[in-house]
């Protein structure tokens, strides 16, 4: 319970009572507007406490997270895949990024190894490829230069 008292969780329960109760007030207010014979007003008073019930989820979905202990989510048994399937085969991490943080609630992607192309080592001719790198070139080699200037271009 003291993951729950936190000073970050502390913000989150009073910004999520916060917003429970202005949007279940509004809801109640639109029921008044609409009493009153704003027909436009009816839409409205169930939209608000729709947006209540979604912050209670979303406050709901971070308490659990915050009681998930972190030993529970580390140890081995815990994210051990079930007999039957076959295991991928280890892959290095992508750079530049960052493990997820505990009890975060997202899951790593699972990777795929890539499938060697014909030939693989050896580089493919590509016509397109080769002059499309062409017109780089010469853009590059003439910066001022507009694209409808570039010599090798087909009509």
């Amino acid at each position: 319970m003291r993951r729950l008292a936190t000073p970050p969780m502390l913000a989150k329960h009073v910004l999520a009572i916060a917003l429970i109760g202005g949007f279940l007030w509004l809801g109640w207010w639109q029921v008044s507007r609409a009493t009153a014979g704003n027909a436009l007003s009816w839409a409205y008073a169930f939209e608000w406490p729709v947006f209540a019930a979604f912050v209670g989820f979303l406050w709901y979905r971070e308490i659990r997270d915050a009681l998930v202990s972190p030993a529970a989510l580390a140890s081995p048994a815990a994210q051990a895949a079930p007999a039957d399937e076959v295991a991928a085969p280890a892959l290095p991490p992508v750079l530049g990024t960052k493990a997820p943080k505990i009890g975060s609630g997202f899951r790593r992607p699972v990777l795929v190894p890539r499938q060697a192309m014909a030939g693989a080592g050896q580089a493919v001719p590509d016509p397109a490829l080769d002059e499309y790198n062409d017109y780089l070139a010469w853009l590059n080699a003439n910066p001022g230069a507009k694209a409808s200037e570039y010599p090798g271009r087909r009509a």
